[in-house]
């Protein structure tokens, strides 16, 4: 007797083999049978799934809901788009260890780098450990509707270690290198999936100050990865220095340093690829670099985001008119929908549109942001009814907008209620296709990554990706060559999941952990994103929902049924397999 089979589908089991029509068994949280054709024995609950895709969970490597995880059971929206297992804790971001008084500031480095707002962290979260083990026991006490795995942040680690001067990215002595490398090791030993650091200088906290470990010295950061290797072994994860464009010197180089700690040490590190539109052949180096040192016995593996990366600018997120007085006015004290009527009054449209900007407040990271969307119309793209993501230029509001583009902006953004959304692609879309992703994907080593689920809630709503995966690149992209399904199946469950040492999940085989998609492929749309104010104390954030996922199961356990929660909880903390 099975607790439940899965009949008739078609079965992409995320190796990149063939697909295949069968039955899939479940017992105990685990497949037990996957049988080409009927499968005996009778279940507890039966799905069909003949004319659908029975697919693994989805494993997003690349999120930041380390604050979200301490009051948040759902998770979304990484998992209304069939991701069962994520892995924070990235860019050098985290929340422990942490230093008791010192929370704040965690705080505002997290909001600073990751556009998480600061009021929900502090209203949400609940604190109640020092350490990296007591954070993960904090953990291991809840449940979810998804596996969550975390990694040890090099901020977090930093500030704790040296105080104001690794806040103010000092150089590290010889005392603080072993005293981090302690605190690193132990996090490792108590089941960090690994240790990430950023080198980016747009990742910036509240106060301006880059990350604590953006300028470290390799005598650091190679006893950071010893760390790694002493501890049992984990995954080095980074945002590279250049990745944001902004740092022509040190950019170039940083494979240079990675290939030589991955072979030196045996580690494997992974890395953001980007396309950047200051120096859009800069990906093709990195990459081709990346690819030479893996020949040469690197672990270089490369996180890709497969479309292009920016942010999405309406009147619920970021626009135009966000510092004219008349808007701040209203939005500081009307909720969502009223200020959306109050902005469709014509009264209220003619004053916002011959206003000026107040002048940008300097201790605010994107407060000049607004003025300079004013000048960026060749790159601001309409997303449409059906969110497209690889547009042609006659998208843009320089085309569409005639002699008078901010105010076609302003009506557009007016549009499904004040839901309507412009795509500014700041990454990964210099030549206004998405080529340079289909040969990013297609690095023998990379992996799907960089949605950053959780995280630029006014920005962003990537953690859409596995969604898109199956709807642009397996069935509909028209502007150039499409990927098999059993590829991008692959990209975003076994090869994420081998990466940080999953090696039970990921796969639809007998013996893995029963993380399972059945999906309508067919059926399968991806919505206009959509502005929430669910997060603590009103906070706003960018969903994106779905729809044809017709089950999603976690340990056996169906989570999610036609896109909606179960309330099952069936998902835990995932520690490293040492």
């Amino acid at each position: 007797m099975y607790d439940v089979k899965i009949v008739g589908g078609t079965i992409v089991d995320g190796t990149g083999a063939e697909r295949f029509v069968g039955d899939v068994a479940i017992k105990g949280g685990v497949i037990v049978a996957v049988k080409r054709g009927p499968l005996e024995g009778e279940a507890t609950e039966t799905i069909d799934a003949h004319g659908r895709i029975v697919a693994p969970g989805f494993v997003d490597i690349h999120t930041h809901y380390d604050g979200q995880a301490t009051w948040d059971e759902l998770l979304e929206p990484s998992s209304q788009h069939g991701v069962t297992t994520v892995v924070t804790g990235n860019c050098g971001v985290g929340f422990a260890p942490v230093r008791p008084g010192s929370e704040d500031w965690l705080i505002r480095l997290m909001e600073g780098v990751e556009d998480i707002p600061g009021t929900a962290l502090h209203e949400g979260m609940t604190w109640g450990w020092e350490s990296f083990p007591e954070f993960l026991d904090t953990l291991d006490a809840r449940s979810w509707s998804i596996d969550v795995g975390t990694q040890v942040a090099h901020g977090a680690v930093r500030a704790y270690v040296m105080g104001d001067r690794g806040a103010k990215n000092d150089p590290a002595d010889t005392d603080d290198i072993s005293e981090m490398a302690r605190l690193v090791r132990e996090a490792i030993e108590a089941g960090a999936l690994g240790f990430s650091t950023s080198r980016v200088l747009s990742h910036r906290a509240m106060d301006g100050e880059p990350v604590p470990g953006t300028f470290a010295a390799e005598d650091e950061l190679y006893g950071l990865g010893r760390a790694i290797v002493d501890g049992g072994g984990a995954v080095f994860e980074l945002a590279p220095a250049g990745a944001d464009g902004l740092d022509a010197v040190r950019g170039p180089v940083e494979v240079e340093w990675m290939r030589r700690l991955s072979i030196d040490l045996d580690v494997p590190l992974s890395f953001a690829l980007l396309e950047l539109r200051s120096n859009p052949d800069l990906w093709r180096e990195l990459m081709d670099a990346s690819i030479q040192a893996v020949d040469a016995g690197a672990r270089l593996v490369p996180q890709v985001a497969i479309r292009p990366f920016g942010m999405l600018i309406g009147f619920g997120s970021n626009h135009p008119f966000a510092k004219r007085p008349t808007f701040k006015a209203l939005a500081a004290r009307l909720p969502l929908d009223e200020l959306f009527a109050e902005l469709a009054k014509p009264d209220v449209r003619a004053a916002i549109l011959a206003e000026d900007d107040l002048p940008p407040d300097p201790s605010q990271l994107f407060d000049s942001l607004a003025t300079n969307l004013r000048h960026m119309t060749g790159m601001l793209y309409q997303l449409g009814d059906s969110p497209d993501y690889e547009p042609t230029h006659d998208r843009t509001v320089e085309v569409l907008g005639g002699d008078d583009p901010l105010a076609y902006m302003y009506d557009v953004m007016l549009e499904r209620g004040g839901q309507s959304f412009f795509l500014a692609p700041f990454f990964n879309y210099a030549h206004e296709n998405h080529d340079a992703i289909r040969e990013m994907m297609l690095h023998p080593a990379g992996v799907s990554g960089l949605s950053d689920g959780g995280a630029h809630c006014g920005m962003i709503c990537d953690a859409s990706y596995p969604t898109y995966l199956l709807t642009h690149w397996a069935r509909d992209r028209k502007r150039g060559e499409r990927l098999p399904l059993e590829f991008v199946v692959k990209k975003q469950s076994y090869d994420t999941a081998q990466l940080y040492g999953l090696t039970d999940r990921g796969v639809i085989a007998e013996g893995k952990k029963a993380d399972v998609n059945v999906i309508d492929l067919a059926a399968l749309r991806l919505h206009h994103p959509r502005v929430a104010t669910d997060l603590p104390a009103g906070g706003r954030r960018l969903l994106q929902d779905a729809s044809g996922y017709d089950a999603t199961l976690v340990n056996g356990v169906v989570t999610r049924r036609r896109g909606i929660d179960t309330g099952a909880r069936p998902g835990r903390l995932v520690r490293g397999a040492r």
